[in-house]
């Protein structure tokens, strides 16, 4: 459908890429980026946008998401999240194999893509999910089928929880690719869970979750994931980075070259601990949102390098399962549709600039996953982009959510910009508030060599 997709041309925008800010146009045709210059105004295209005043970006490149599909779609599904991620600026997702059933084979994960195929508005890519019972499997996974493998080195759902030290070291020792990997440690977990539950029984105080979901229980986990990957030289990703003390475990600098590196999300850049007494379960998420320290030295180590990649964890429930007790209340918050004002709220504030939220959130994921001719603005690429307006301030609501579940943690913040369009493989995916009927985005393909 791409290769049929009218052609566009983008006319007086700021294009923020490759550590750059430059007045560019870009002309679209078939799919791809036929041109960037400092004067394309004279080009035929079939639809002009004229983008002064915007910021024109390489489209966000989400590197966790949970879409729900199959099997959990009465909070989420493929198509509704979809949608929800280009109004936000995502162009690209990966989402992952914690659905029902878990996609633990290559045929669950082929399944996926051709539900993706059918109802998806942006780009996409799933994780083979890791169990204790699947090591074969993943020895046999054709390389470029998924965007890597996903290891529950914590709670999880189903039989997902890796927690035999043989399994885990094949996995390490063996996967065909990128392992991801969630770090908490089970054991510590479950220690503290039985504390407070002797002390409140069911009806824990929501801003114990951090305590429950310990730094302690983090640190360990993450120090055995990096100490097994340097054993056996993986190539390992660790996700949701969310305690000062982790940040230890990585390097500074630029992503290149490195056979490990650390992702950290949108509300543990946004949130502190101070929140769950207004928020409560809405916050609820795994790794737990911590403190305010935490998250200042998040912030610093994604200026320095030890924080490669920003993504958002996008977790759907409805808001009846997220009104539970705190031992019923499932962990995740809804949150693509406001990553990228999000993001440059947070570029206002002076956490990042925004050619480090550019390389963070779009060049980054393509160079760790090494995602295919995605990821910058480059001529003869893949035209996924978006232009964000800085002028029209955004605020968030409820009833602009997208997603399945209908709503937001961050209803009422207003955002200093707003998503203005998303093209996805050279197909306007979202423009003026509404979504593009005939937009269908294409599976991603992966390449060993970074851009």
């Amino acid at each position: 459908m791409a290769d049929t997709a009218p052609s566009l041309l983008i006319v007086g925008a700021r294009l923020v890429n490759e550590g750059q800010v430059t007045e560019a146009d870009v002309l679209v045709t078939g799919g791809r980026i036929a041109a960037i210059g400092g004067d394309l105004s004279s080009r035929r295209a079939d639809l002009v946008i004229e983008a002064q005043g915007k910021y024109l970006l390489p489209g966000l490149i989400d590197d966790q998401v949970h879409f729900r599909e199959p099997g959990l779609t009465h909070k989420a599904d493929l198509a509704s999240e979809s949608r929800a991620a280009v109004a936000g600026g995502v162009t690209s997702f990966m989402d992952m194999p914690n659905v029902n059933p878990a996609t633990l084979t290559a045929e669950l994960l082929e399944e996926r893509c051709a539900l993706a195929a059918a109802a998806s508005v942006a780009n996409y890519a799933f994780y083979l999910g890791a169990a204790n019972d699947n090591l074969d499997r993943i020895r046999r996974l054709r390389p470029g089928a998924a965007c890597g493998v996903k290891v529950f080195m914590g709670s999880s759902t189903g039989n997902m929880l890796v927690d035999q030290p043989d399994v885990l070291a094949g996995i390490f020792r063996d996967a065909p690719g990128l392992v991801a990997v969630h770090c908490e440690d089970d054991p510590t977990i479950r220690a503290n869970e039985r504390i407070w539950r002797a002390r409140h029984g069911d009806d824990v105080p929501m801003d114990q979750h951090p305590v429950i979901r310990s730094r302690e229980a983090c640190l360990k986990s993450s120090q055995l994931a990096v100490e097994l990957a340097g054993e056996h030289g993986t190539r390992l990703h660790v996700l949701h980075l969310s305690t000062a003390q982790e940040l230890d475990l990585f390097s500074p600098g630029p992503v290149d070259g490195k056979r490990i590196t650390a992702e950290v999300c949108v509300h543990h850049l946004w949130f502190s601990d101070a929140d769950y007494g207004r928020l409560g379960g809405l916050i609820k998420c795994n790794p737990a949102i911590k403190s305010a320290d935490d998250r200042t030295a998040l912030r610093a180590a994604l200026r320095d390098g030890r924080l490669d990649v920003i993504a958002t964890d996008h977790a759907p429930h409805t808001r009846q399962e997220k009104a539970s007790p705190y031992f019923g209340c499932p962990s995740g918050l809804p949150l693509v549709q406001f990553l990228l004002p999000a993001l440059y709220a947070l570029c206002a504030e002076g956490v990042l600039t925004l050619p480090e939220l550019v390389e963070k959130a779009c060049h980054n994921p393509a160079r760790v996953f090494g995602v295919a001719e995605r990821g910058f603005v480059r001529e003869g690429w893949w035209a996924d982009l978006v232009l964000l307006d800085p002028q029209r301030p955004l605020t968030a609501r409820d009833d602009l959510v997208l997603s399945k579940c209908g709503w937001t943690p961050l209803a009422g913040v207003t955002f200093p910009a707003t998503v203005d369009t998303t093209i996805v493989s050279g197909q306007v995916a979202w423009r003026d508030g509404r979504i593009g009927p005939a937009c269908r985005g294409q599976r991603l393909a992966f390449t060993p060599a970074r851009a």
